[in-house]
């Protein structure tokens, strides 16, 4: 019976629950990477193909180079988890657990 109730009301639910548009402020991508390598270059092209494709929206590349990357992934592991820090890694990012024994908890 509940179940027949809750797929009758759906519809209805559907039209009423609306998600906000994304992204509806500038979304940042942070590179663990000096400013000019492949990998900033890469994240750089990706930031303007994303900007164009979400109509213009602002996509800012933020470089945050040290320790292996574990700077940067800190950073974004420390954002507000809504979407809107990205973090650009390479394989650097699947190798640090085997290389680090314990990750710092604050840069």
């Amino acid at each position: 019976m509940h179940l027949a109730a809750g797929a009758a009301a759906l519809p209805a639910v559907s039209r009423i629950a609306r998600a906000q548009a994304y992204p509806a402020r500038p979304v940042r991508v942070v590179v663990g990477f000096a400013a000019g390598g492949p990998t900033d270059l890469f994240a750089r092209v990706l930031g303007e193909l994303l900007s164009a494709r979400w109509g213009g929206r602002t996509v800012v590349v933020e470089n945050r180079p040290g320790a292996g990357t574990i700077v940067a992934t800190a950073t974004v592991a420390k954002a507000p988890p809504d979407g809107y820090t990205l973090l650009m890694a390479n394989a650097s990012f699947f190798i640090n657990p085997a290389m680090v024994r314990s990750f710092p908890t604050t840069l």
